[in-house]
């Protein structure tokens, strides 16, 4: 896309510096007395020299006006990329805390286990005792 403005600009000054030297050399190779000459050449000069100073304002201005978007532009993608950030940080810390809680429920229950295995294998081991206790009496 770049391109193409250049090409346009491109194509503006040539058609401007074209359409200057061709005026000159109209004005050259026409019959006229010196002093008609100088005067039709201060003329068109003056008259090319604003027409390029309009040109060159025309250009400066549509710049001013893009790099003013491009900026515009930016800022509204930085603040958007920035509310995103905060949203995934909000959503990252809720998968954390949650995740946390699953953990700690996690853990909680394991203990309860735990537990209940203990007492189960201790009430096992009593029984085993106990049997084997009974055993040797009846043996003796």
């Amino acid at each position: 896309m770049g391109k193409n403005d250049n090409d346009g600009g491109s194509f503006l000054a040539g058609l401007l510096v074209g359409g200057i030297v061709g005026a000159m050399a109209g004005l050259l190779l026409a019959p006229k007395s010196g002093r008609e000459l100088r005067a039709d050449l201060k003329q068109k000069g003056e008259e090319a020299f604003d027409s390029a100073k309009e040109f060159y304002q025309e250009a400066r201005e549509k710049s001013r006006t893009i790099l003013e978007d491009a900026r515009e532009r930016a800022e509204a993608l930085r603040q958007e990329a920035n509310r995103h950030l905060a949203e995934a940080r909000l959503k990252a810390r809720d998968v954390l805390k949650g995740a946390e809680e699953k953990a700690a429920s996690a853990v909680e229950e394991a203990k309860a286990e735990v537990k209940r295995v203990k007492g189960a294998v201790g009430a096992g081991v009593e029984a085993a005792r106990h049997e084997l206790t009974r055993e040797d009496k009846t043996k003796a």
